[in-house]
């Protein structure tokens, strides 16, 4: 029987910051995971440049039913702890907005500094090594894996969500905590676009698909978010519907004011003023592409010259544009989320250390917890948190 310190199980963001953490603090560790290469999520995040962290990091921008549970963490491994890791590795990197840190290059960068650090500080990695059983002993755990039979003494599990199945994502680590008698919060897909099968309005988005609306607000359930939307030929997706889809339930109106910058009644007066002999369709397409413009027009509005419309139907207008209010036939699911709302309760995880209260030398951290953040790089910053704060006392 193979006999090491620590397990982790779960070569993704988190188990690796644990692994190498863990093993620079002299302890032998077995990082295990059942696909074939390690990072799998980090590889494809951000469009393939890895949005590693977010500057402006702080609990507020974390959902959970335990708010409170990922502050000691985030406290003890900075957003700006990363950033001087990725500084020392040589990795190019730039802000693309609001704090969003992102490899100059490929998100490869990423995977391969942390990758090079497990190498460093001797962790012994194995892919393509699935666990079937986990068994508490007296002192540490035995487990039967794809190596054999494996004891150690702290058992970390860092398995991740149910976001994209197909990159190996399961609810392993759900069943583990259940086994140790833990409870898991409904689990559900967030950070994930919204399907629209409304006639009129699936119409529009099929229409509309590929187009993006550079600067919209977006809101449900008292959360609102501003940035960009886009039309997908199933719905709407893009970073402020991804961001207020975390907060949506079922049924839910989600409300989108496609014009935030412009106080609409007045503005639309002034062009009247103005430019009375401008059709409002015209008018339209100098905010929104022709296209949208021409959509908008058809179904929403009857275009005609701004001299022919009453104050009230200007103010209609304004309403329809500055307060659009529609509900959502569902998301696309865990196929395409980012990330898993939902998972193990922290209240019955040390928020200093990451230790089950349940089975002594179990740790949980990462995804797997009911611990999720905004988009923007916070998912990645909690993975490297958490994974930190454990690594102390494993």
């Amino acid at each position: 029987m193979l006999q090491t310190d620590v397990v982790v199980i779960g070569a993704g963001a988190a188990g690796l910051m644990c692994a190498f953490t863990a093993a620079a603090r002299g302890r032998r560790v077995l990082l295990l995971d059942h696909a074939n290469k390690a990072g799998k999520k980090i590889l494809m995040s951000g469009g393939g440049r890895c949005n590693f962290t977010n500057m402006y990091t702080e609990p507020a921008n974390f959902l959970s039913g335990n708010p409170h549970f990922c502050k000691s963490a985030l406290a003890r491994y900075t957003q700006w702890d990363f950033i001087e890791m990725v500084v020392r590795h040589g990795v190019p990197y730039h802000e693309k907005k609001l704090g969003q840190l992102f490899c100059d290059h490929k998100s490869s960068d990423i995977l391969g500094m942390l990758l090079d650090e497990c190498q460093q500080a001797g962790v012994d990695m194995r892919l393509d090594t699935a666990v079937q059983a986990i068994e508490k002993l007296d002192a540490g755990y035995r487990l039967q894996t794809g190596l054999g039979e494996v004891a150690c003494q702290s058992l970390v599990i860092a398995t991740g969500g149910l976001s994209i199945p197909t990159l190996g994502a399961s609810g392993f680590g759900y069943q583990v905590a259940r086994q140790f008698g833990h409870q898991v919060l409904p689990t559900r897909a967030g950070l994930v676009p919204f399907t629209i099968t409304e006639p009129q309005l699936k119409g529009i988005c099929e229409a509309l698909s590929g187009t993006s609306v550079e600067d919209c607000l977006v809101s449900c359930n008292g959360q609102s978010f501003r940035e960009n939307i886009l039309f997908t030929h199933r719905g709407l997706s893009g970073p402020a519907i991804l961001q207020v889809s975390s907060y949506w339930q079922p049924g839910d109106t989600v409300e989108i004011n496609l014009l935030p910058h412009l106080d609409l009644p007045q503005w639309l007066e002034e062009q009247r003023l103005e430019r009375p002999n401008t059709e409002l369709k015209t008018l339209l397409g100098e905010l929104f592409t022709r296209k949208m413009a021409g959509l908008l027009a058809e179904h929403w509005f009857v275009s005609r010259p701004l001299k022919q419309y009453s104050q009230a139907e200007l103010n209609d207008v304004a309403e329809r544009l500055g307060n659009w209010q529609l509900v959502p036939a569902g998301t696309e699911g865990y196929r395409t989320a980012e990330v898993t709302l939902g998972g193990i309760d922290t209240r019955e995880v040390s928020s200093k250390t990451m230790e089950s209260q349940k089975a002594a030398g179990l740790y949980f951290i990462g995804e797997v917890l009911d611990v999720t953040g905004h988009l923007g790089g916070f998912n990645f910053q909690w993975a490297w948190a958490s994974g930190y704060a454990a690594a102390q006392y494993v």
